[in-house]
């Protein structure tokens, strides 16, 4: 048996795209909306597996709010490469199963590390 654990966070940021040819390679913005899914096969005694409280806060810690995305990472901040990263940060304290990046509320990346 196991649960499946989703938690949703935005943050507001710019950035461009390296190496494109269209729109996106101009400086523009979003509201992303980072969505986490965690894997558990237990629970405590009070019936919870992991404090949604506890991985807000690890995830609001790795979130670039009111960045320049292009300033911070040395890889183009594609949706991709964002939920590629925000996986890998998560994965060093949480069980992560995929995590997805919403550029907007159509547009999305997800990343498993499969």
């Amino acid at each position: 048996m196991s649960w499946e654990l989703i938690i949703k966070q935005k943050f507001s940021a710019a950035h461009f795209l390296k190496n494109y040819q269209g729109d996106c390679e101009k400086m523009h913005g979003h509201t992303f909306q980072v969505e986490v899914h965690i894997e558990t096969r237990d629970l405590d005694q009070s019936g919870i597996s992991i404090d949604f409280k506890h991985i807000k806060q690890v995830l609001k810690s790795i979130l670039p709010d009111h960045q320049v995305l292009n300033d911070m990472y040395d890889f183009s901040p594609s949706a991709e490469n964002l939920a590629r990263y925000f996986f890998n940060e998560l994965k060093r304290t949480y069980p992560v199963a995929r995590v997805i990046v919403w550029e907007s509320e159509d547009t999305a990346a997800s990343y498993s590390g499969k």
